[in-house]
């Protein structure tokens, strides 16, 4: 990650940090090798940031900025967990994409503190868990819920830099467990709670199926699919009613009423 370079001595100065620490991720980076690279000398950086703790923290600050950038443009999708789960793939793939800054964010512990910039992206992340709680998706407070989903994310984001490879099949488990962990909700009641939802949308658009299928065979697969549908609650659609007959679709693409 790149962060714009200004006109002033001190964007210059962030600037040839960020480029420095993104392109050595883990690696000490030595101030005369920022300042050269800004074509400043070294009291002019202890002028602007004091230590060279000063820089690294305006440096986090610029680092959660981008963070905070990128997560806005990911809309709502109006489920709370849902976002919470678009949320943690945009939490990985940010620190992949940046392993320098994200190391400096979230990997360089301090007993006692954390980086006061931490508490934005946190409050988002609470105000998502209580919006959660209201709707009754927790088992457990807001807080705790927070606190769990986010000591998670960013333990597998940090292995993933640390063995320098992505291991998606590991976020997506490590995901679902923690949001398993913190609605009540296992991946096979979940899979289950979706079925109704999924067979009144296949239901709908059974038409594609029937010149494959026949009209024998997509008369009976709407049968199946409409009882599924309707018993478990998601047929409000009236073309979805397994009991007073199922409206199916025929090879040709006109509808029939099934007898």
């Amino acid at each position: 990650m790149t962060l714009p370079h200004g006109p002033d001595t001190r964007s210059r100065l962030l600037g040839a940090a960020a480029d420095l620490i993104a392109a050595s991720p883990g690696q000490d980076v030595p101030l005369r090798a920022i300042c050269d690279r800004a074509a400043v000398r070294l009291p002019t950086l202890y002028h602007f940031f004091g230590s060279k703790d000063g820089l690294i923290s305006a440096v986090i600050d610029h680092g959660f900025d981008l963070y905070l950038a990128v997560k806005r443009t990911h809309e709502s999708t109006g489920d709370p967990v849902q976002d919470l789960r678009e949320g943690w793939d945009a939490h990985v793939a940010f620190g992949l994409e940046n392993p320098g800054f994200y190391a400096l964010m979230y990997g360089q512990v301090a007993p006692g503190s954390s980086p006061a910039a931490q508490e934005r992206p946190g409050r988002l992340l609470l105000q998502l868990m209580r919006e959660a709680d209201r709707q009754g998706r927790l088992v457990v407070s807001p807080e705790q819920a927070a606190a769990h989903l986010l000591a998670a994310n960013v333990g597998v984001t940090l292995r993933q830099i640390t063995l320098a490879r992505a291991d998606p099949d590991l976020s997506a488990a490590m995901r679902e467990a923690s949001l398993s962990a913190i609605t009540g909700m296992s991946p096979a009641r979940k899979a289950a709670s979706d079925l109704p939802t999924d067979a009144a949308r296949l239901l709908a658009h059974l038409s594609d199926a029937a010149p494959l299928l026949g009209n024998a065979e997509t008369a009976l697969l709407a049968t199946w699919l409409s009882r599924i549908a309707h018993d478990s609650g998601a047929g409000s659609d009236p073309r979805v009613d397994g009991r007073s007959g199922t409206s199916v679709p025929d090879p040709r693409g006109r509808v029939g009423r099934e007898r």
